[in-house]
């Protein structure tokens, strides 16, 4: 409980799922099931300090990208069902094209005569 929660008299905890959620998800603390997932294509890249695995997997719910981020031992994962990959790549391709057209408001630091 947290500190400035009280018992409630209908005798159920705040904030605390009973049985499975409307989107069919286990329970709080109860391990998910295990679904088979099959790698399709991998692929890494390394940006300044940080990894990227790109990977393509395919289960028995549909095809989807995980993209998993490694800075430091630290992860940070988004997965993407295949069918929103388009949408994905088009807003990607936007920001690319944008961040080449449109100046840095900071210039650069300046570099040291030789």
């Amino acid at each position: 409980m947290i500190s400035n929660e009280r018992p409630s008299p209908y005798g159920r905890q705040p904030y605390q799922s009973h049985g499975h959620s409307s989107y069919g998800a286990p329970k709080y603390g109860q391990p998910k099931p295990f679904v088979q997932e099959d790698t399709l294509k991998t692929a890494e890249v390394q940006i300044e300090r940080k990894f990227f695995v790109f990977t393509l997997k395919e289960n028995p719910r549909g095809r989807f990208l995980r993209i998993t981020e490694d800075v430091g031992g630290r992860r940070d994962t988004i997965i993407i069902p295949s069918t929103g990959l388009a949408d994905f790549k088009k807003i990607v391709d936007e920001m690319v094209k944008l961040s080449e057209e449109i100046p840095t408001k900071t210039p650069p630091p300046e570099q040291p005569p030789q």
